[in-house]
This record gives C-alpha cells, structure tokens and sequence, in this order.
C-alpha cells in the first residue's frame, strides 16, 4: 500500500472500504488482537458505552455535553457521519482536522497483523486519538448491536441502553428477545447499567443478573414527567425538578440523566439545566433556519419568504418512525397546510414498518433514490409504500436533490417538507445545500 500519513483522508477512506472482503464481520477476535498489540483497550479511566435501537447519538450528546460543561475532558466516538467521516470522532467538543486522522490511520496500518473492516478500522483509529489526547471520560456509542460490535472491544465503566426495537435482523435476530440478548452483551461484571427501554425483554435482565450487575430502569427505579413549560426527573435518591426543554427526545435526555447518576462525578443541578439548553444534534428533527434555507432559497431561485418549513430527520426504522409520527401529528395540528415527505431509505430496512407508522399524518410522498451497494431506488421504495397504503399520493424521484427540489417547488408556505429515511438521505440533502 503506498497510502502514507500526509494522504488524503478520502484516499485513505476508499483504501479502508475495500481493505477486507466483508463490509460487516462481526467477531471481536481480529480487532481485539490488533488493539491488545497496540495498547488501546483503556482509552481513558472511565468509559461509558451506549447501545440501543434508537436514541444512541441524542444520549451521548447530552452526555458529553454535561461532561464537558463539569470540566472533564470528554471524546465521542459516533457513527455514521452525515457530511464528513470526521464528525465520528470529537474530542473536547471538536471534529479533529484531517490530517489527525490520516496520522492514526498510518500508525494504525503500519502495525496492524489482521485484516480488518472499515468499521473497525475507525474504531481503533478513534481509541488511538483518545489515548493521544490524555482524556478523563471516552463516549462509545455502539455501531451495531453489542456483543459482536468493535466498541465492545473496550470494558467500559458504565453501559447505557437506550431503547431496544426490531432492526438490523440480518445480523441480531428477528425478535425483541434475541436482539436484547445482542445489546446486552456491553454488560460488564459489578458494573452499572442504565436501561431507558420501558419494557425491557427478559433476556437481557438476565444477562444483567448473570454479570451482578446494578441496574438502573426507567419502569423502575427511576422515571420522567413533561408538564407545560418544563419536565421533572426522578429517581429513588433524587428529584429534579423544574428542568428546561431540550432539542432532543426527553426520553433520551432522562435516559442521558439517570446515566449520570451513576457516574463517579459530583455534577451539579445548574450544569444539568445549563446542558439541557445547550444540547443539540443535526438530524434529530431538526428544523432549518437562517443561513440553510437561504441556500435552498437560492438553490431553487425561490423567494426566501415563500419556503416552506423544513424538517430533516434521521429516522430509518419502525421505532423512529413512530416517535417521528407523534412529533408530526403535535406539529400539523398548529398549522394550515400539508406534510410533505421526501424519503430515502436503505434496501436493508423495513420500510413497510416505517411507512405503516408515517401515512397517516404525511399528506404527499416523494420516494428518492440512494446510491450505493445498499441503496434503494425510489421505484422500489415506492411500491412498498403503495403496498402498504395504496391510496398514498407519492412519486418516485432519482436523487434526494431532485425529490427535494420538486417537494419545495410543489408546496406552499404553511406546508412542511420532511426529509428523512437514512442517514445518506439527509447527508445528501445537507451536501445539496453546502
């Protein structure tokens, strides 16, 4: 390989997206080897890993946030990225410069003796730059399941579950029960768990019983209640009251909570309402303003106050489409006009699932190609949404650019358009407007 650390980190990404000849190995063996070799099983003294269905990038978000506004210093390791394969990696609250990455890239290539995957490649590359760093607290959200995930490679301090749905059934199983047993393999022995899931399958109750561990549940031991203008969170040791609304889900945030109560930190009730304002994640029913809506505004050669609202999400499984469709139907019924979706999603998904939760509330469907080896074309999409709602009023598109050019064009100004489906639907719509 002739790749050296001054490459260019897009050169060094294709090398790593062809370098084994799976996309997805699952197994530790190979990765744990390499890092064992390398010295990078204890990135920092305290570890917390974040599994679940959902909600995984909103909870690790408040935590970092709450970790850093306590004054630790705190890396984030993330997947996938929207714009750039940088924003998988933060450490002080900072995407690290390319040239950081193609240095751990070189290092981690010069010394590795097995053949590894893209996803695993990334995630020593990441518990490289942490170790570099001297940080106090490392954030791992897990990529795929648990057991058999990369992340697992490290034993964490404290693992966080957040929600636990049908997805990914290729590789965890096809029930609740068999994929709770996959995520619950981030369970450590005599280490604290938290488990925002409300109801929790019993296999991973017992893997917590098998590992002694203290388990911390949301129908249990500790709970949320929203109110007009603020939220409470409780537990059986502490009330917090009088909390400010967040831009993220308050399920996560409460989950986000009761993971510092558990912490070996002494942080504050001021620097819990103080992150809570603060926290935001691009993609998380995120509402476009300013700046983005000009360039879509010049994009379309439209006037800027004739646009409608628009929305962009990430969901992409049935569990995210059902917390999506209660945020719409709170929305819709405070405006005039029609929701209007533009929605890409990848082959591998359930899609039936995902529109069986979404048509009631969205008005008119724009089904858009995506590219790629697991890509779907809008065609293809489209007739599973006619299956499963054979009145629907959809279209299919060729690209998320001209889906959204033509959901724009075709609306009014007290319509929203949605954009949503896969991380690569609203990676693409974001590189439309950059």
């Amino acid at each position: 390989m002739s790749l050296k650390a001054t490459s260019l980190l897009a050169e060094w990404l294709s090398y790593l997206e062809n370098s084994h000849f799976k996309a997805i190995d699952l197994g530790l063996e190979r990765i744990k080897s390499v890092a064992e070799e390398l010295d990078l099983l204890n990135p920092a003294p305290y570890v917390i890993t974040v599994g679940g269905t959902n909600g995984k990038g909103t909870t690790c978000r408040l935590l970092e946030t709450i970790l850093l506004n306590h004054g630790l210093r705190v890396g984030v390791y993330s997947s996938p990225h929207l714009l750039r394969y940088n924003e998988r990696v933060r450490i002080q609250n900072q995407d690290l410069p390319d040239e950081m990455h193609t240095a751990s890239f070189d290092f981690i290539e010069k010394h590795k003796t097995q053949s590894l995957t893209y996803f695993e490649f990334s995630t020593l590359s990441a518990l490289h730059l942490f170790k570099q760093a001297k940080l106090d607290v490392v954030i791992l959200e897990v990529g795929l399941g648990g057991r058999l995930d990369a992340t697992n490679i490290v034993d964490n301090d404290l693992a966080v579950i957040t929600s636990i749905d049908i997805d990914h059934t290729d590789f965890l199983g096809s029930t609740r029960e068999e994929i709770s047993f996959e995520k619950a393999g981030i369970f450590r022995a005599n280490k604290p768990v938290v488990i925002g899931e409300p109801n929790v399958p019993r296999p991973m109750l017992e893997q917590a019983e098998k590992l002694h561990c203290h388990v911390s549940r949301r129908d249990v031991n500790w709970s949320f209640k929203a109110n007009e203008q603020t939220w409470m969170w409780q537990s059986n040791k502490v009330r917090l009251e009088n909390l400010p609304f967040c831009q993220i889900p308050l399920a996560n945030a409460a989950t986000a909570l009761a993971a510092v109560e558990q912490l070996p930190f002494d942080i504050s009730v001021e620097t819990i309402k103080r992150s809570l304002i603060e926290v935001e994640l691009v993609g998380r029913f995120q509402q476009l303003k300013g700046n983005q809506l000009e360039k879509l505004a010049a994009r379309l050669s439209a006037p800027y106050s004739q646009l409608p609202k628009v929305i962009i999400d990430v969901g992409h499984n049935p569990h995210a489409a059902k917390y999506l469709a209660e945020k719409l139907t709170a929305l819709k019924a405070q405006i005039s006009g029609r929701i209007i979706a533009v929605c890409g999603m990848l082959k591998d998904k359930d899609a039936e699932s995902v529109f069986s939760q979404l048509t009631f509330v969205i008005d008119q469907w724009h089904c858009v190609t995506l590219g790629g080896y697991r890509g779907q074309s809008g065609d293809d999409l489209n007739a599973k949404l006619t299956t499963v709602c054979p009145s629907a009023k959809s279209v299919s598109e060729d690209s998320v650019a001209e889906g959204v050019q033509s959901a724009v064009k075709n609306a009014d100004k007290n319509d929203i358009v949605l954009v949503f489906g896969s991380f690569h639907t609203v990676g693409e719509f974001l590189e439309y407007l950059a």
